[in-house]
């Protein structure tokens, strides 16, 4: 990862990295267990978002004040208890959605160990058949799940956000593979590109990417 300031170009390294980790708020003992929990006992370990974006998930919550926030694909709950923390009170609620039913006991522990795990909802099941038998309509949406999928979610979720509502959507640049030739045949990489060209052409919407980890897109609903 680079970024520019002026005519330079800095690279983001491990020194540096840690640098910031170092410089940001600390990572909630809840979170730190998650984190270590995933790692030792998930294969899927990388997926969860960690330290860094998990504090600007709950900053960015914490910015947008949303009284309902629904989130497509819950892994480990480490997301879905930063959104909870951003939010302002108790009577504001995580409707949180997971397909594998297999991460359910993990997801429930964890929440129950945390200080804003009440705020959480966990839903098990497809996002396309759940949301619409919620029939709520939310303030903020974090989508986190099948890349494959993503044009599908982002068409879902408009029918049940507010104007003035925000997406978070993440690994956007997947990797890099966004803009690898080679990696565009790929069905996870094209459900990635298929979801940036979407949401650029959606006049709905104003649009960012924040080159952080594998890429956050900031969408706001007009």
């Amino acid at each position: 990862m680079s970024f520019l300031s002026s005519n330079k170009r800095y690279y983001m390294n491990e020194e540096l990295e840690e640098y910031i980790l170092g410089h940001i708020d600390e990572e909630p003992d809840a979170l730190a267990r998650i984190d270590h929990d995933t790692h030792v006992q998930n294969y899927y370990w990388h997926m969860c978002s960690g330290h860094l974006q998990g504090r600007l998930i709950k900053m960015l919550t914490r910015m947008i004040g949303p009284r309902r926030v629904l989130e497509l694909g819950t892994f480990s709950g480490y997301s879905a208890l930063c959104l909870a923390e951003g939010l302002q009170d108790n009577d504001c609620i995580v409707d949180t959605i997971e397909i594998n039913d297999e991460q359910e006991d993990f997801i429930r522990e964890h929440l129950a160990l945390s200080p804003y795990g009440k705020r959480v909802r966990l839903h098990i099941g497809d996002a396309r058949d759940i949301v619409p038998a919620l029939g709520e309509r939310y303030d903020l949406v974090f989508i986190d799940a099948n890349k494959r999928q993503y044009v599908e979610y982002y068409d879902l979720v408009m029918d049940y956000l507010n104007p003035g509502g925000y997406i978070i959507a993440d690994n956007t640049l997947w990797a890099g593979k966004v803009v690898d030739p080679k990696a565009q045949r790929e069905a996870q990489t094209r459900g990635i590109i298929d979801f940036n060209d979407r949401v650029k052409e959606d006049p709905r919407v104003e649009k960012v990417i924040i080159p952080l980890r594998d890429g956050l897109t900031l969408i706001y609903k007009k």
